[in-house]
């Protein structure tokens, strides 16, 4: 019970710490606490592994103190964290990122001693039981398990600044379970270093949003008003009242000659501090500038046409299209908050109440695949459709284009949205999407596409069948009386001066290539339709994103680093993602490679080396990399299934490591027999990887339709199976490993490699597709298998146990 309390309260914090980073900074620094956790385990396994006698003779002692210390640690770590004055955007200044650089070495150091401090409870744990190894792996995993479930549950009750104090309590109630005649020390040192933590917690400086994220300014504006907050595991969620809040409308330059208004007051919505919608106030839906929009054109080039909305926007896409004259509408908002919004509000925001608009319960690719008869005649992704939540980056891949064509009639147009503040490359990657999707059709690209844009955003349509030539002339229109350009349209020569110049730049230097008003992405538009190298593509990512490859944020060419670091400034935080992984990737590696030389220094300090025995140093780092590689794995394609990305982690989190721990538990039953197990284990993990590659994509798009408590049942039974499996292969090479200080090194190596793992995972799917984690996690666990020794080692099996101090 002491491990499962401490597993669970190590596994609670480190949730707790990476809600907290969202908040507070940005999600991708996220993965920071990932690499200090692992760091930690690593790093106690080594020490504990040079001092394992002396661990072992004071292990009641220590067992002891060990929550006290714990407490404290993470208690005044947070405190620093707290008061860290880290700024992720001067991070990509080349002037004063030196800085930032020490910042984030004080979270390293905040945050690095509890985390030591927990791997070297568990690695004594280890130790002590040495002989019962699959039953204290079994109740660490299933701890881990219990720590991310009742993390997410407090998500939901708690503020994402008081988690970590919450979590303090299971790692003090931990003491209460030890026994011997140290107990009552243990529980008096866990008592007042919970209580004197708490007072350290609630009387710090308060933790707060960044200055640099986007509710930072309107919360602090005068008159500014909190309407409301909601706190889940898919965010923490404030609603404003704000002067500045507006519909987030690209309007035409010429809106007041056009007779039309501006857009209204709304309310704004914020997850974890960034922008997600605009609300309605309690006056309503009022969508009189709709005209002037950039997304009017497709209402007007197909009056009354059905009309399936893909992100409504708070509602008010909804209204938009109704004003243009739409047919009936439905729609899909995909982001949890907002989709329950559309039917009752939240606080002073109304629900939408629209003659003709329909809400569907359904994901992007699972409405367009239920069309209604005859097919929609508009389908509208929003311009905050990819921003809204994680998982609506599947719904601008191939496999979604695919499908809403088919939803379209004959004559239909499908309408996608793209920013570009940035770079004009998202628009270029959109294209190559669309054109993937058309040519899957056997249609010409070029004759079914139409792209017009204002200064900031790019609206993309396509059609089942070519353009005639009264669209042509109709977009023309439409964008000239608007001040719009049309960038790209069969038999169409672009405007020799754009409205909207848009210059082309060399990202290598900075400079701007063009000599006048320019149309850059006019230029490559019919190099990307013909599936030719465009220019844009020598400095970054132009391709079709795809189920298996769907990230969004993933244009930077990380081949090209150099180039990348000496141009940071210009990079948009979205992007910074990648880079992130990268530097944790690199210092992972250091650290593994630390851990791996760690034998070294066992003989030196005792001039009498362990056994040379290699295959630990191979075996357990397989089993770091391989796990986590499945994990994320079943992560990604969850976060599809379900069309939530928090949902999906929660989910597959929790029932990895619960299924992990019972076949761990089930290992400790079987442990005469590693080969044997490990063997079934494997063909289970082979069988459901062939399952995953064969059948995963097609029978998840079959069944987005299912209601989704039954999704996510699904999604922990296609967890379980492999799960159990995997949790075999840990204990039963502990086991083989014995009680020498081979042990503590085996959890080190599995510690070190498992930060290898999580970067190196993201950077694989990011660049190569989820598809290359089943290869690599799969051909892993064939590696382990093979090297795992056939029977228990004499020397694992007649290892004395160890002096306890229990009595």
């Amino acid at each position: 019970m002491p491990l499962f309390l401490i597993s669970l309260g190590v596994v609670g914090i480190e949730n707790a710490l990476t809600r907290y980073f969202a908040v507070a900074a940005w999600s991708d620094y996220g993965y920071w606490i990932i690499s200090i956790v692992m760091a930690g385990f690593a790093l106690s396994g080594v020490v504990v592994a040079l001092f394992r006698d002396t661990v072992v003779r004071f292990g009641g002692p220590l067992r002891a103190i060990l929550p006290a210390a714990m407490i404290l640690a993470a208690a005044l770590g947070f405190v620093e964290i707290t008061s860290n004055p880290f700024n992720p955007l001067r991070l990509q200044n080349p002037a004063t990122w030196q800085a930032e650089v020490r910042n984030i070495a004080l979270y390293y150091g905040a945050l690095l001693p509890f985390f030591f401090l927990a791997g070297t409870y568990i690695s004594l744990i280890f130790l002590q039981n040495h002989r019962e190894v699959g039953r204290v792996y079994g109740y660490d995993l299933i701890g881990a398990a219990a720590g991310a479930g009742v993390a997410l549950g407090l998500m939901f009750v708690l503020h994402p600044f008081v988690l970590a104090p919450a979590l303090l309590i299971p790692i003090a109630l931990a003491a209460f379970f030890e026994r011997g005649r140290l107990k009552g020390l243990g529980v008096g040192l866990a008592t007042l270093a919970l209580a004197g933590g708490e007072y350290a917690l609630f009387t710090g400086q308060a933790p707060a949003f960044s200055e640099y994220k986007a509710i930072y300014a309107p919360m602090n504006t005068p008159g500014s008003r909190v309407v409301g907050q909601v706190r889940s595991p898919q965010g923490y969620y404030v609603l404003l009242d704000d002067f500045t809040e507006r519909v987030d409308a690209d309007l035409s330059n010429n809106a007041q000659m056009l007779g039309v208004p501006g857009p209204p007051s709304t309310l704004g919505l914020y997850r974890d501090g960034a922008r997600i919608a605009a609300l309605p106030t309690a006056e309503g839906l009022d969508a009189a500038y709709a005209p002037a929009a950039l997304s009017a054109a497709p209402y007007l080039l197909r009056p009354g046409a059905r009309t399936l909305l893909i992100g409504v926007s708070g509602g008010w896409r909804a209204a938009e299209a109704q004003s243009l004259g739409a047919g009936d509408i439905d729609g899909v908002e995909a982001e949890p908050l907002l989709h329950r919004t559309l039917l009752e509000g939240l606080e002073d925001s109304p629900p939408i109440r629209l003659p003709r608009f329909r809400r569907l319960d359904d994901g992007p690719i699972a409405a367009a695949l239920s069309a209604p008869e005859g097919g929609y005649g508009v389908i509208d992704i929003s311009s905050d459709f990819i921003d809204t939540t994680p998982a609506n980056m599947n719904g601008l891949t191939v496999e979604a284009f695919e499908a809403y064509l088919g939803a379209l009639r004959p004559d239909g147009i499908l309408s996608a949205s793209v920013s570009i503040r940035d770079f004009p490359v998202y628009a270029l990657r959109v294209l190559a999407t669309a054109r993937a999707a058309l040519e899957a059709r056997g249609a010409d690209p070029a004759a079914h596409v139409l792209v017009y844009r204002s200064a900031w955003n790019v609206r993309i349509l396509v059609s089942p069948t070519p353009f005639s030539a009264a669209d042509i002339t109709a977009l023309e229109a439409f964008s000239s009386e608007r001040s719009f350009d049309v960038a790209y349209a069969p038999r169409h020569t672009p405007a020799a001066r754009p409205f909207n110049d848009l210059p082309r730049v060399n990202f290598a230097t900075g400079e701007i290539v063009s000599t006048g008003p320019d149309d850059a992405l006019a230029r490559e538009i019919p190099d990307v339709l013909a599936g030719r190298p465009s220019p844009t593509a020598r400095d970054f990512h132009v391709r079709a994103a795809t189920l298996d490859r769907p990230a969004y944020y993933s244009s930077l060419r990380l081949e090209n680093l150099p180039t990348l670091i000496q141009r940071l400034e210009v990079l948009p935080q979205a992007e910074i993602g990648g880079l992130v992984n990268v530097a944790v990737l690199g210092q992972a590696v250091v650290i593994a490679a630390l851990v791996l030389m760690a034998p070294l220094l066992f003989r030196r300090r005792t001039g009498e080396p362990e056994p040379r025995r290699l295959w630990p140093g191979l075996y357990f780092p397989a089993l770091g990399l391989g796990f986590l590689f499945l994990e994320i794995l079943l992560i990604d394609k969850a976060a599809i299934f379900l069309n939530d990305y928090s949902t999906a982690f929660a989910l597959v989190l929790t029932s990895m490591l619960f299924f992990s721990g019972v076949g761990s538990l089930i290992a400790g039953w079987t442990q005469a027999r590693p080969k044997l197990t490990t063997g079934l284990s494997l063909i289970v993990v082979l069988g459901w990887g062939w399952l995953m590659y064969r059948y995963a994509d097609a029978l998840l798009i079959e069944n987005l339709h299912l209601a989704a408590w039954l999704r996510g049942l699904i999604v922990v039974g296609a967890a379980a199976p492999v799960a159990l499996a995997l949790g075999t292969f840990f204990p039963m090479g502990l086991t083989q490993v014995g009680n020498g200080r081979l042990l503590p090194w085996a959890w080190a190596l599995n510690g070190a490699f498992s930060v290898v793992a999580t970067p190196l995972a993201n950077l694989l799917s990011r660049d190569i597709g989820f598809s290359s984690l089943l290869y690599a996690g799969a051909g892993l666990y064939v590696i382990a298998f093979l090297l795992l020794p056939a029977a228990v080692s004499r020397r694992a099996s007649s290892t004395p146990p160890p002096v306890l101090d229990l009595a």
